[in-house]
């Protein structure tokens, strides 16, 4: 068995005493020596050198109720046990030379005697580890002179209940910053794991990188929320979009400038950099900055100090910085347009949020928070009859839905069927004409040809199994049913020539035809609208 080794402060109230009714009373370091179940090998007494009389005593007394401890006695130099800065600095020294033989000898460090600063000061080398002991608390008893005591150990993944409680946090913070949206997702899951991580344990910068309505400006305020429910930061959440800010007011916006620093600078401005002081401080679409404001920005980032613009006195910020961006950093780097070493100190954190084309398995769990959050705020319940939301479902994750936009896209069409809903009930013909609006939205932001068409219908993967011929002639076939209004119409303008030569015409039946060897029907084409 391993001999157990105590190291306590000598306590000059409560160990006390120097007459025979010193016996009457509890003294704690005396006590825990007369601990039936407890045989203290070694006591490694911390004094000061004004109590040495009574740390004699206190050393005689041990020797008289156990003979076999050992008592060795450790001068430290304090001049003020209620700083908390001196205080530590002594014991931690003492834990830093102290010979610890973790194989031979356990370790107790008692916490009842000394100021509060110093039972403080012990706890917090014992848990991080520069004593690789357990805490030993003592206390009075009325039943028994020599008191009681608790031994605790710090290994907290050693207490089942305690190890639930900090995993069911770490769920709830996951949860705080999904919004309460139950995911599904395995890769965007993952990711928001890994951020819940470094929200709580990092306050070096975070990069957010992703397409443009990933939703990366939600994720950074959810981030900021969470920190400032753990305390860690007391400041604003400042948030700033660089692709609106240029040149002299880039600067201004972000750094401040004094009165008469330029054309128009009639008063001083603190900048957005000093009022986020405390807080964090979210640039978003950073791959915009120009680089003048770059390299302020590497400073104030590395220096936590910066100079507003026409001033010669510096300021100083302590933030955090989260950025996001939809562009390359590092193609931004290679052309010049955006410094290494500052993307160098913004990435230590990158974070790549998925876009809605890729988490089609989530569209339904948002599509409902949508519907929740458009109910909070109208005050009325809006719901889907179940027809539409089938409809609009299996719309929204099908390969017709290209979500260009992303969480902008879905927010905006559930809020206009809402806001046409009845008494807040979505129908299927308020989802057929939503589903128009959106393929028209999409086809006219990418400029809708023949070959977006092809592939809205059948979908990259598809059309790049096709030969050139195929796409070529199926695209042009697609193009002709778009602008005709029946198939029939469709199938006459596409056989004008070899229809002459039939004595039956079957225009429509051909056309079905040559569509099924693609699984393309005619009502997934008129989905499309140009």
């Amino acid at each position: 068995m391993k001999n157990t080794i105590v190291i306590g402060l000598l306590g000059p109230v409560l160990d006390d005493g120097t007459g025979i009714k010193r016996w009457d009373r509890w003294r704690p370091t005396i006590g825990l020596c007369q601990q039936e179940d407890l045989l203290v090998s070694r006591f490694d007494l911390l004094y000061q050198r004004k109590f040495s009389k009574l740390c004699d005593v206190i050393i005689e007394d041990i020797h008289n109720v156990s003979p076999e401890t050992i008592v060795i006695k450790h001068e430290i130099k304090l001049e003020n046990p209620w700083d908390f800065e001196e205080v530590y600095g002594v014991l931690h020294d003492f834990s830093k030379y102290y010979l610890f033989d973790t194989e031979k000898e356990d370790y107790l460090i008692h916490i009842t005697t000394g100021t509060h600063v110093a039972q403080i000061c012990l706890y917090l080398l014992t848990e991080s580890g520069y004593f690789p002991a357990k805490l030993l608390q003592t206390s009075p008893s009325s039943e028994d002179i020599c008191g009681k005591y608790t031994i605790i150990d710090l290994d907290l993944s050693k207490y089942d209940r305690i190890a639930t409680r900090f995993k069911q946090e770490i769920k709830d913070d996951i949860s705080f910053l999904k919004s309460g949206i139950e995911t599904r997702n395995r890769q965007f899951n993952d990711l928001i794991e890994q951020i819940e991580r470094v929200a709580s344990n990092s306050i070096d910068p975070i990069l957010l990188t992703g397409p443009t309505g990933a939703g990366k400006s939600h994720l950074a305020k959810r981030i900021y929320e969470l920190k400032k429910l753990k305390h860690k930061l007391q400041g604003k959440f400042i948030e700033v979009n660089c692709a609106t800010i240029r040149g002299d007011a880039a600067l201004s916006s972000l750094f401040g400038h004094k009165k008469g620093a330029f054309t128009g600078a009639i008063q001083d401005r603190e900048g957005l950099l000093r009022a986020a002081e405390g807080g964090m401080l979210f640039l978003d679409e950073i791959g915009e900055l120009g680089l003048d404001e770059q390299s302020m920005l590497l400073r104030a980032i590395e220096e936590k100090c910066f100079l507003p613009v026409g001033s010669d006195k510096e300021t100083s910020s302590n933030f955090q910085l989260i950025c996001g961006t939809n562009r390359d950093l590092l193609l931004q780097v290679e052309k010049g347009k955006f410094r290494e070493d500052l993307l160098s100190r913004i990435n230590l954190w990158t974070f790549t949020l998925p876009g809605l084309k890729n988490r089609s398995e989530d569209i339904e769990p948002n599509l409902k928070f949508e519907l929740d959050r458009l109910s909070q705020r109208n005050n009325i319940h809006i719901n889907f009859s179940k027809e539409a939301f089938q409809h609009f479902l299996s719309f929204a994750t099908s390969s017709e839905a290209t979500w260009s936009a992303n969480f902008r896209d879905l927010n905006g069409a559930v809020t206009r069927m809402a806001t046409l809903s009845l008494n807040g009930r979505i129908t299927i013909e308020i989802v057929k004409e939503e589903i128009k609006r959106l393929l028209s939205l999409w086809y006219k932001v990418k400029g809708c040809n023949e070959q977006d068409i092809l592939i809205q219908i059948l979908g990259e993967a598809k059309v790049k199994k096709l030969d050139r011929f195929e796409k070529i002639q199926l695209a042009d076939v697609l193009s002709v049913c778009q602008k005709s209004k029946s198939i029939s119409e469709a199938g006459r303008t596409m056989f004008a020539a070899s229809r002459n030569e039939k004595k039956k015409t079957n225009d429509s039946d051909r056309l079905k035809k040559y569509l099924s060897k693609y699984s393309i029907t005619w009502n997934s084409i008129q989905k499309i609208i140009i």
